[in-house]
């Protein structure tokens, strides 16, 4: 039993750490520990790192490595993007590999060997989609009718120019430093798309989630129908039943069928886990960025309206630090 228990908190351990480092900025995480996970796993690891290199390798070594994340994190690199067809493409062999032998089962048809194979082809195509596409560049032909779509709202947007582009920036727009271009109802830069999701995209990166989401909903389902299709042929249950005594139910035998679950389709279990929890996140990246497709909104705007209100409020706190000292 040991085992299955390491095994159940490797797993637990995993999903804090993906959920602490993709999601750990989102306000409803915010005074948690989730972000302060998040923190060290994007700045204080980091910095302790570099401190690390500089002591022992020196300078040259840190700079190497500043350069390295340069490439990495400021320029437009296919690195997220292979990482990516890594990953699916190993998920889906090793569900290929462990999975399809039990196809068809006592609760699965073989139509599942194919509809597997078009959703993870669905899936690539929308990544594609969304990588290569123009998000809506903002160029020298085309800035009168973005700037006309556009209007300026003089709240948040005032008529500026592009410093690096030159041209007239319209409202809602944003100079990306990565791509080095103003992009027309400007989201965010995906550095998984190795693009920026803007007015033109944004309907194929929501594709792109959702199809994910369910894709990775779709595999666990399909893998736990084939561990429950596995429990009956074999008729674990009631040899379980038979081996403890008749009178135990299902939920007393549970911890006996889920070691031998562990014991026998460990991989099946594995690869069940990590798509339960690569679902929930793009459920809540899907539904986040539903809400500000609803609302009409950006996340370059929210970040703007937070770092406004950050601002306002050290303002009042300021005023009110002064007028109490000229109370004392």
């Amino acid at each position: 039993m040991g085992v299955e228990w390491l095994l159940v908190c490797h797993g637990l351990v995993t999903a804090l750490v993906i959920v602490s480092f993709l999601c750990g900025r989102w306000p409803i995480f915010e005074g948690t520990f989730i972000q302060r996970i998040h923190h060290f796993l994007t700045f204080g690891a980091y910095d302790y790192f570099l401190r690390f290199v500089g002591a022992v390798f020196g300078s040259k070594c840190t700079d190497a490595v500043l350069s390295l994340e340069y490439y990495c994190c400021d320029r437009p690199n296919p690195l997220l993007q292979i990482i990516y067809t890594v990953i699916i493409g190993v998920t889906y062999y090793f569900i290929v590999k462990s999975c399809f032998a039990y196809i068809p089962g006592y609760y699965l048809s073989g139509i599942h060997r194919y509809t597997s194979f078009l959703a993870v082809a669905v899936g690539i195509l929308l990544f594609l989609l969304t990588s290569f596409s123009d998000p809506g560049t903002v160029s020298t032909e085309n800035v009168s009718q973005y700037l006309s779509a556009y209007p300026y709202d003089n709240i948040i947007y005032a008529e500026k120019e592009c410093t690096t582009c030159k041209i007239p920036k319209p409202a809602r727009s944003k100079h990306c430093s990565i791509c080095n271009r103003c992009v027309a109802r400007f989201d965010h830069h995906c550095g998984w798309m190795n693009n920026c999701i803007g007015e033109k995209n944004t309907r194929y990166f929501m594709a792109f989630l959702l199809w994910h989401f369910l894709m990775c909903l779709y595999g666990t389902i399909a893998i736990g129908l084939v561990l429950a299709g596995r429990l009956k042929e074999l008729k674990v249950i009631d040899i379980l039943t038979v081996y403890y005594g008749i009178e135990n139910s299902f939920m007393d035998l549970a911890p006996n069928v889920v070691q031998w679950l562990l014991g026998s389709y460990n991989t099946q279990i594995l690869l069940m886990v990590f798509l339960a929890i690569v679902a929930m996140l793009l459920a809540g990246f899907f539904g986040y960025h539903a809400k500000l497709c609803l609302s009409n909104t950006t996340t370059n705007e929210v970040s703007m309206w937070i770092t406004d209100l950050q601002v306002a409020r050290l303002y009042g706190l300021a005023k009110k630090v002064k007028r109490s000292k000229g109370q004392c």
